[in-house]
């Protein structure tokens, strides 16, 4: 798992028993939070463009912290931020700026904060299903990516993560590197990196 880096694997980094007993990616069982969100939402696809909006601003704000700290504000963080709506967020003031800056249930970076607004005026320039159609067309094929035995075979950058963080850049997107990406990329579905003998894996 990119996003989340901190969290220790098992001793030879595969599956391990899940309080149910069914084997699973061993980040997702250090707390209750990443065994849900590992379950129900890791790796599944993710689209739309307000949808993709969050993924991607949480991810930047995660950014050298670990995922769980974003995991447990993601209600505050969408209530900050008018669940994520791209229109929204594009119409925010200095007025909002000093808010969402002094606002103890989100990451107070003036970067990030910065970054997110900024984000939100260029993308609503952008037609609808643009960020989604972008996003989506950085996904490699599945076919010729073999499943993960250990979480030492799970990258934390690949070709596409760079290619696609190039590509969001060069369209004016912030706070966006090659590893932000590839998390993005994990967490939306994208790629498949739930190990291969996980039970949450789907084909």
């Amino acid at each position: 798992m990119t996003d989340g880096g901190t969290e220790q694997p098992g001793p030879d980094g595969g599956t391990e028993p899940g309080p149910d007993g069914r084997p699973r990616c061993p980040w997702g069982l250090s707390t209750e939070d990443y065994l849900a969100y590992h379950d129900s939402e890791w790796g599944r696809p993710v689209h739309g463009d307000d949808a993709l909006y969050e993924r991607l601003s949480l991810e930047a704000f995660q950014s050298g912290l670990s995922w769980i700290t974003i995991l447990r504000r993601r209600e505050t963080f969408r209530a900050a931020f008018d669940s994520f709506k791209i229109a929204s967020v594009a119409e925010f003031t200095d007025t909002d700026r000093e808010r969402l800056l002094a606002d103890p249930g989100i990451i107070r970076n003036r970067a990030k904060v910065d970054a997110t607004m900024a984000n939100a005026r260029v993308l609503a320039g952008w037609s609808a299903g643009e960020l989604d159609g972008l996003i989506w067309s950085y996904a490699p094929d599945a076919a010729k990516r073999p499943a993960p035995r250990t979480t030492a075979d799970v990258p934390a950058v690949t070709d596409e993560s760079t290619a696609l963080a190039k590509a969001l850049k060069k369209r004016g997107i912030r706070f966006v590197g090659p590893t932000t990406a590839y998390a993005l990329m994990q967490a939306c579905g994208l790629v498949n990196d739930h190990l291969a003998d996980c039970a949450v894996r789907e084909p």
